[in-house]
């Protein structure tokens, strides 16, 4: 599905006539685009993405015969390197999250598809990810987006002397969290998981009912890595399906006015562990993309044992990976 940079092939699938005319209207403006295709039915859809083989596919989910979520899934089933992005009225994280663990590379809501849709298409034929800002809630800024082509976010990482010290770090920023009303996910060996859940406890938070409401969610690394490496080296769609899954079940638990979700772990320092320095570093640019696209605070910790000295180019490529760095 390689594309002229000028000139990218769009099917739009909606059944209501009057919004494939507004989308049409949108892209005719952008020379960059060309609407190749239309269709406004789930079936039709399907046979006209085989036929032209468009580099993007602009989705409803609610459509006749076939809805749009299975229309996708049989898309892709067809054809893996199908770009998809879903354009609905629907301000869900649930059928956001069933688009993207489908396959689609990203979700937006018709109502701010004046200001999303052409940052998102421009973003998804560039392999990552987009969510509308409505659904993870942050804020939009289209500005900012076309200038550097990314988020910002929160994705920090602590280097320690001292399991311990790392652990102090887990914990503080899992009880701030926490207490922000956002939920927490951990990854992290099972010893450091059971003493930050008894850390947590200590410092007064009913970790026991955060977990039970799902706000706390506490997953073995090992488990998490098996999840998405394959054959030592981090798959991107099995990554993205995973980190959606568990973003969205910590998500909706949430007590925000706006769904947020902190993450805390030690994956990327498991592979270090392990002498995969490029599969590492390949792992945190994946948490920064996923970070940035669903709005979530990232801190990764490492111990300094794992690690090479300060000046070092692994040191430094890990650094350069995060917003900030704390070392101790």
């Amino acid at each position: 599905m390689e594309a002229n940079s000028t000139d990218r092939r769009v099917l739009v699938v909606d059944d209501h006539e009057p919004w494939r005319r507004k989308i049409s209207s949108i892209l005719r403006d952008n020379e960059r685009w060309q609407v190749v295709g239309e269709a406004s039915d789930g079936l039709e859809a399907i046979q006209k993405a085989e036929e032209l083989r468009p580099d993007l596919i602009l989705l409803d989910v609610e459509l006749p015969a076939l809805n749009g979520l299975e229309a996708a899934r049989r898309i892709l089933a067809r054809d893996p390197s199908s770009r998809i992005l879903f354009v609905s009225a629907h301000q869900s994280w649930d059928i956001a999250a069933a688009a993207l663990v489908i396959g689609a590379r990203g979700y937006i809501i018709k109502l701010d598809a004046g200001n999303e849709l052409l940052p998102a298409m421009e973003a998804i034929v560039k392999g990552k990810w987009f969510v509308s800002a409505i659904v993870t809630g942050r804020t939009f800024d289209r500005k900012k987006d076309e200038r550097d082509g990314h988020w910002p976010c929160r994705h920090e990482a602590g280097f320690y002397s001292e399991d311990t010290l790392l652990l102090d770090a887990f914990a503080r920023f899992a009880e701030a969290a926490l207490n922000a009303g956002k939920a927490v996910i951990v990854l992290a060996v099972e010893s450091r998981r059971n003493e930050l859940h008894q850390r947590l406890q200590a410092d007064g938070l009913d970790i026991d009912l955060a977990i039970k409401e799902r706000r706390y969610i506490s997953l073995d690394v090992a488990d998490a890595l098996s999840s998405f490496m394959v054959d030592g080296w981090p798959d991107e769609t099995r990554f993205w399906k995973t980190g959606t899954s568990l973003i969205v079940q910590a998500a909706k638990a949430s007590s925000g006015e706006h769904p947020r979700v902190a993450a805390c772990g030690e994956c990327a320092a498991g592979l270090l562990r392990d002498g995969k320095v490029d599969a590492a570093i390949r792992l945190e640019r994946l948490w920064n993309e996923l970070a940035s696209t669903y709005n979530v605070d990232v801190f990764c910790g490492y111990s300094t044992g794992i690690l090479p000295d300060e000046g070092s180019d692994v040191f430094q490529r890990i650094c350069k990976e995060h917003s900030a760095v704390h070392p101790r």
